[in-house]
């Protein structure tokens, strides 16, 4: 069947060239004004595009580049999870863009070998890897500092303002997307249609389940009392994602057909790899104000003052010349990633053990990145058969003592636990050693909400279990 991009007749288009097996880029424009103006027959537009063909795709680097692995195993378990996470990384460190990559101390694998770990940093030439900055995209954290105000006051107008689990807010409680925001979300191929920008409202305000929080604790410096918000940019995020990597499928085939799926590229150079990027930027603003949003609820609702405010993102791309740094699970320590950052950095642990607030230079092993947590040794399902035969509540009541510890859906997630994740203190100490930034603050915790087991009692979940009781 003949493709209809070879009539001679048609006005020809972008979409012609890449059905032709052309990936896009700048050249194109010009292409196609002079194929259109001179009318090209089917064999003089065959002849003219053939120097505009690549003469072989790149291949793989035949081994990894250098990358720095700031992280050291304390026990057997940690040895097991490091070993893999240098499997995946030596992988991803073969793809053809990539210049130079590190990893942090709370790394652990994210998917099957090649896959970039959490806790893994991968610079790439001129290419935006949408694979390596995840579907999270720009999953953050942000701190307001609510001066000397009770910590339980805070933490109960938080519950009352905040929303987790599945979906966007309801009616009535939804929250207004700025005009300047909504025209960019229009001006995007990425993020225009309708759906999107739908789900891109209903979801403001929310923050989604997993590993993400709200944390209400006390400065260890001044006592004041400081509110966190962990979590991404949910549904729109999932979404800019999926279209990013479809795009990047679609540069891959005629690139770099041997470069594994999860490592395909745009590149940046071309109209889909500039719309990428300024999508990647509507994306952090929106992530920015989800949390915003969520802190000006709680400040409005006590009728107190907001005295500090910082925040910074992973799960993003981060831009310096020609070279994209992919942070999975990193925190930026260098002040050109964040045009806007306004203080020191935050990297919270887990739910018992203080939030740190730090600040480094950048290193040639760091790459200008901190951990942005502690990380996992082991899987959810891992860690909950570590308990086998021991209740929930009686694991959350060991685990969360002198602790404000709510569940948004009423339903304890034990994988969400302190021991469901590395040793606090071990991160902490690879952060000393690996110069990966200096704590200069911590906000010691009183207590938070995540989102819990909220499939537990889900509507699908009740419907299964009332057929089998009939």
């Amino acid at each position: 069947m003949k493709s209809k991009a070879m009539h001679p007749k048609k006005h020809i288009t972008g979409h012609d060239l890449k059905a032709l097996g052309y990936p896009p880029a700048k050249w194109f424009k010009e292409a196609l004004e002079y194929i259109n103006s001179n009318k090209l027959t089917k064999q003089e537009m065959e002849s003219y595009l053939e120097q505009f063909r690549l003469s072989e795709p790149l291949s793989m680097h035949t081994t990894p580049m250098p990358y720095s692995i700031n992280i050291e195993a304390e026990n057997e378990l940690e040895q097991e999870n490091i070993a893999k996470v240098k499997a995946t990384m030596d992988e991803v460190m073969r793809t053809p863009t990539v210049v130079a990559g590190a990893v942090m101390p709370d790394a652990c694998p994210a998917g099957p070998v090649g896959t970039i770990p959490v806790g893994g940093v991968v610079a790439a030439k001129n290419a935006i890897h949408p694979g390596m900055h995840s579907a999270d995209i720009c999953c953050s954290v942000m701190l307001t500092d609510f001066g000397m105000t009770n910590p339980k006051t805070v933490l109960d107008a938080a519950q009352e303002n905040t929303h987790f689990g599945p979906g966007g807010r309801p009616r009535g409680k939804q929250f207004k997307m700025p005009e300047a925001l909504m025209d960019e979300f229009k001006r995007n191929d990425f993020l225009s249609d309708a759906d999107f920008i739908s789900i891109a409202r209903e979801h403001l305000g929310t923050q989604g389940d997993g590993n993400h929080f709200l944390f209400v604790g006390q400065s260890e410096k001044t006592g004041k009392t400081m509110m966190i918000t962990h979590h991404g940019s949910r549904g729109p995020g999932a979404r800019l994602y999926k279209k990013g990597m479809k795009t990047a499928g679609q540069f891959r085939k005629t690139l770099s057909p041997n470069t594994p799926k999860q490592n395909a590229w745009i590149p940046f150079d071309t109209e889909e790899g500039q719309d990428y990027w300024q999508a990647l930027q509507t994306m952090r603003k929106w992530t920015k104000l989800n949390h915003e949003l969520i802190h000006n609820a709680v400040a409005e609702k006590l009728n107190i003052n907001i005295e500090n405010r910082y925040w910074n993102e992973h799960n993003f791309v981060f831009k310096k010349d020609d070279i994209f740094y992919h942070a999975k699970g990193a925190t930026p320590l260098d002040a050109n990633f964040m045009p806007d950052v306004t203080g020191p950095r935050l990297i919270p642990l887990n739910m018992a053990k203080p939030v740190l607030i730090v600040e480094g230079p950048t290193t040639k092993s760091n790459l200008g990145f901190a951990p942005h947590g502690a990380g996992r040794n082991m899987s959810r399902t891992q860690h909950k058969k570590q308990f086998t035969g021991v209740s929930d509540k009686a694991i959350f009541k060991e685990e969360t003592k002198d602790l404000d510890i709510r569940f948004f859906s009423g339903e304890i997630d034990i994988s969400e636990l302190p021991s469901a994740y590395k040793s606090a203190s071990n991160v902490r100490a690879q952060m000393s050693q690996y110069n990966l930034g200096e704590v200069i603050d911590e906000v010691i915790p009183y207590g938070s909400i995540m989102a819990g087991d909220w499939q537990k009692n889900a509507p699908w979940r009740k419907k299964k279990k009332r057929k089998k009781l009939k």
